[in-house]
């Protein structure tokens, strides 16, 4: 018999709704009212991340769901989320049941979207590394231009932070080495097959 001690309780105002997202509710004990529980935790806490210009239109973006499975979907989703998030200072920001972290340098939006019960500082942990590793990768130059002519640095980078909504990493020094070891083993297969021919 598991303790309900075990699962995660439920945030404030987070009551029905949450508990019927999906998952698995623990059962309750004898004599215990039944009362609304949060889903099993889960390792899947990322929906989505992307990256907006000043315009808020995009520049690389990844969708680890099915919230929105066509571009037009993503595309009004990404629209509605910087027009709510564009003049403000806050870097958080709840949206469409959803929780949603951000940051803006220079020319450029940085989003990470996470369920409605996500632990922010989780997401925050997420966007501060994937900004530190753009920083790095775009040698501090965390602009649009730079990032349009980095933009397969800035898929790596992304694709060793998050995988499939999983967090990898959250060390940006991770993630640098990690993307380093990737581009150096890359550019000797291309000297081999060079050799090759």
């Amino acid at each position: 018999m598991q303790r309900p001690e075990a699962w995660p309780r439920p945030h404030l105002g987070e009551g029905a709704p949450a508990a019927q997202a999906g998952g698995l509710a623990p059962p309750a004990r004898a004599g215990e009212p039944a009362a609304p529980r949060l889903q099993e935790p889960s390792l899947y806490t990322i929906k989505a991340v992307f990256i907006l210009d000043n315009d808020g239109h995009r520049l690389l973006a990844k969708y680890y769901d099915d919230t929105f499975p066509s571009m037009k979907e993503q595309m009004a989703f990404e629209k509605n989320v910087f027009n709510k998030t564009s003049r403000t200072d806050s870097e958080i920001a709840f949206f469409g049941g959803m929780t949603i972290v951000y940051k803006s340098s220079i020319d450029l939006f940085l989003y990470v979207v996470g369920s409605s019960h996500e632990n922010e500082l989780m997401l925050m942990s997420v966007l501060t590394c994937l900004f530190e590793s753009l920083n790095h990768v775009l040698r501090k130059n965390v602009e649009k231009r730079w990032l349009l002519e980095n933009m397969d640095g800035a898929f790596l980078v992304l694709d060793e932070i998050v995988d499939g909504g999983v967090i990898l990493e959250s060390d940006p020094q991770q993630v640098i080495q990690k993307v380093n070891f990737r581009v150096l083993q890359s550019a000797k297969e291309q000297i081999k097959w060079s050799l090759l021919k």
